[in-house]
């Protein structure tokens, strides 16, 4: 049980947060194949694994050098990480960890002394704000931390009071510490020492790295340190700024290698100086940075590793990969990563370093795409799919929608707004309102002809993080070609796909008002295409309607996917059981199992456990890896997320914009250690976050969610269809109601009574 750790408490809060790994039962990692290669394939400069080192601790999630963000280090990922404290000095020459020079980014001591701002100059620049060298340890002892990255939550500030360096080694017991010592000049001139200050510290704690990004320091230190274990650093700037010692600039000191071995053993540099990014977000080429280092001896650990900023659009989101192609391309491999989410970093050099890749084996949990890989390409276009079958998924989906002219096509929305140029071509005028599918007005794919859209329109990839300004792949934003849905299923034949999955909506609607039977269309183009005589690919349709599944139990043997397209907290007995009369496998939210509120988890529901214990398959959807599509207890981390609910509750599959990450995920080392999984491969304790808050901090209780009710499941059978629509090129023409070329009947009506509405309102 979570205990919350109360401000003015020194003592340690391991135990609270001990709580927050904790998955008691044994993980079962049966059906993941993979396997590691001897540590000796590393192309580190010493052939070890590389090391992690925690900037401030966990500082992705807790203020940076507090208490909390210390031991989640090591409460949530591996325990050789190296613990990072940016070291400030005090007015009576005490040494306090803190990542800023200018501390009131950070803490509350503009709150504790309004008046202390001050204005230093700092390698000759002008500098406000408040600083260590005001304040003697003591006058900081009310001063409390607080998050100093907007973008991440500030729900545990004001719970964590600073740290002396002697306070991070005796409360957290960290097995090896990193000094980063800045500003030397700036402490000489307020008459303090970090020199003498790093010799009295040494006699009391163990120093096993120090780094320094000034020249003349870190060369006089390393001499006075000359013939002990602790390893030296040079910390590499931006490539334009200017170190301060001997006026050059660190992209031309990174070009004398040679010169900084004579000082230090090692070298700490951005990661742009290893692997560039374009000013658009692409990865150029990766440089010999790391090659010459260790031609040097010099050992090479990158910095600027976060969870929850962009990064190049070439790792889609996901941090692993990121980490990946600085240990594990084949050519080099850095020494170290320093990082403010250390689990990740852990992950990838435990489990995900060289890792074979296999995609002949389709093991659970199963990786359905979600309009292919959308996360990478426009949804439903032949770049996407490519992409999922590239990447290895499961089984590849086409979210069928049906034409003017009765063609089924791959679309992942029935309105064309959402996913095409169709706004910005010679069709922008045929926009309609059709209460039956949406509020607002559209364009409909049964308002256009297959030759219209796939001539005239372009796809547009989807970004749902746009209003965090997270956008996706955007040099192919309109990449890609539209696809029918015969198309669809001969490019499927042939891969390595364990199957495909139909979805389909809308479909009483298009048979009662335009005379289409879409269940009928698709069970023709299955046959058409030789999946009913065949047994490698299983068929899955999908449906959030009953009455399309209740069809097709009726008329197929496939597998039948009910997607329940709302939020619940669990299922009536009853709903279960009439759910089993026509589907074999059912699809849940996120939601669903993991309730959330503001991005924080407060509970597990049953709803997973019911559902397999009455032999239904369950599979969650939607997974992304855009870090703000992930509750702050997943820690930003998509692998993190994916592992929750496989080793956490158990499903059977997941549905996801990113398959690649799932099929990673699905491959990595650690999958078949069972209890002897590292701890950061273990599930984190759901809710547990909340359980370190202040009352006055938590967010709001999250309303009840409804319970699936028999009602909520049963419909209507779907009538008969007037017209037999067409699943490739399309001859067969409107509805006879429908004039040839223009919107369906009903859709006319729609705008007429709009444009009624809109009249006798302007009369008014």
């Amino acid at each position: 049980m979570w205990e919350r750790r109360f401000v003015g408490e020194l003592s340690s809060s391991f135990s609270c947060l001990a709580a927050f790994l904790l998955l008691l039962p044994a993980l079962d990692h049966s059906g993941l194949v993979t396997a590691q290669t001897p540590k000796s394939s590393w192309q580190t400069l010493t052939g070890n694994a590389p090391v992690v080192v925690a900037k401030g601790g966990f500082s992705g999630i807790f203020p940076d050098s507090s208490d909390l963000a210390y031991q989640l280090t090591y409460l949530v990922g591996s325990s050789d990480t190296i613990s990072w404290c940016d070291v400030r000095l005090t007015k009576d020459g005490v040494g306090i960890c803190l990542p800023e020079l200018t501390i009131n980014n950070g803490t509350s001591i503009d709150v504790v002394y309004p008046q202390g701002k001050k204005n230093y100059p700092v390698n000759g620049v002008p500098t406000s704000g408040w600083f260590s060298v005001d304040y003697s340890v003591n006058d900081l002892s009310q001063v409390l931390l607080m998050q100093g990255v907007l973008s991440r939550t500030n729900r545990f500030d004001a719970s964590s009071l600073i740290l002396t360096v002697e306070d991070v080694q005796k409360q957290v017991k960290v097995p090896a510490l990193w000094l980063n010592i800045q500003h030397d000049m700036f402490y000489t001139q307020h008459n303090l020492s970090m020199r003498s200050y790093l010799l009295s510290l040494s006699k009391r704690v163990i120093l096993n790295y120090v780094s320094s990004a000034e020249v003349v320091f870190l060369s006089s230190i390393a001499r006075t340190f000359k013939g002990t274990k602790t390893k030296f650093i040079f910390r590499f700037l931006d490539e334009a700024a200017i170190e301060p010692s001997t006026n050059q600039t660190y992209g031309s000191l990174s070009k004398n290698l040679t010169f900084i071995k004579t000082f230090a053993s090692g070298i700490l540099a951005p990661k742009q100086y290893i692997w560039p990014v374009t000013s658009d977000l692409y990865l150029q080429p990766h440089t010999s940075f790391v090659l010459d280092a260790h031609k040097e001896g010099l050992e090479v650990f990158a910095s600027g590793f976060v969870n929850d900023a962009p990064i190049s659009y070439n790792y889609s989101y996901d941090p692993l990969a990121e980490y990946l192609s600085f240990i594990d391309n084949g050519i080099f491999s850095v020494d170290g990563l320093l990082t403010d989410f250390p689990k990740t970093a852990s992950e990838a050099i435990g489990c995900f370093s060289h890792i074979k890749a296999n995609y002949s084996e389709h093991g659970k949990p199963l990786v359905i795409s979600h309009n292919g890989a959308s996360g990478i390409y426009p949804d439903c276009t032949d770049l996407a799919y490519q992409q999922a079958v590239k990447d290895g998924v499961d089984v590849i989906d086409c979210p069928v929608q049906m034409t003017q002219d009765g063609t089924l096509i791959c679309m992942s929305s029935i309105n064309l707004i959402d996913v095409t140029t169709v706004t910005i071509s010679p069709f922008s005028s045929r926009s309609s309102v059709i209460p039956e599918i949406q509020g607002g007005p559209g364009i409909f794919t049964f308002n256009l002809t297959w030759e219209e859209i796939s001539k005239n329109l372009k796809p547009t990839i989807s970004s749902p993080e746009v209003k965090y300004q997270l956008y996706r792949n955007p040099r192919y934003k309109n990449g890609g070609n539209f696809m029918k849905l015969s198309d669809f299923l001969d490019f499927a034949k042939d891969k390595a796909l364990s199957g495909v999955l139909i979805s389909i909506e809308n479909a009483a609607f298009l048979v009662e008002k335009l005379g289409y039977s879409v269940t009928d269309g698709v069970v023709k183009a299955l046959k058409d295409s030789g999946y009913n005589n065949q047994t490698v690919q299983e068929v899955m349709i999908q449906s959030s309607n009953s009455s399309v599944l209740v069809k097709f139990r009726q008329q197929t043997k496939y597998k039948l996917l009910y997607m329940v397209d709302e939020s619940i907290s669990d299922a009536a007995p009853s709903s279960i059981a009439d759910i089993k009369q026509f589907a074999h496998s059912v699809a849940v939210s996120k939601q669903s199992i993991f309730p959330e509120t503001q991005k924080f988890v407060v509970g597990q529901t049953e709803l997973v456990k019911t559902l397999k214990s009455a032999g239904l398959n369950v599979y969650v959807y939607l997974l992304r890896n855009e870090f703000v599509s992930q509750p702050w207890d997943f820690l930003s981390d998509p692998t993190v997320e994916i592992n929750q609910y496989v080793q956490g509750v158990g499903v059977d599959g997941i549905i996801t914009d990113f398959p690649g990450t799932a099929t990673v995920y699905k491959r990595n080392a650690c999958s078949k250690l069972g209890d002897k999984a590292p701890t950061y491969m273990l599930p984190v304790q759901v809710g547990g976050l909340l359980g370190l808050m202040a009352p006055e901090a938590l967010p709001p209780a999250l309303a009840p969610m409804p319970v699936l009710e028999v009602s909520d499941v049963v419909e209507p059978p779907l009538p008969p269809a007037s017209q037999k629509p067409s699943t490739g090129g399309g001859n067969a023409g409107p509805p006879a109601s429908q004039p040839s070329g223009g919107p369906p009947r009903s859709v006319v009506a729609s705008v007429i009574s709009l444009a009624m509405l809109c009249g006798s309102l302007l009369l008014i």
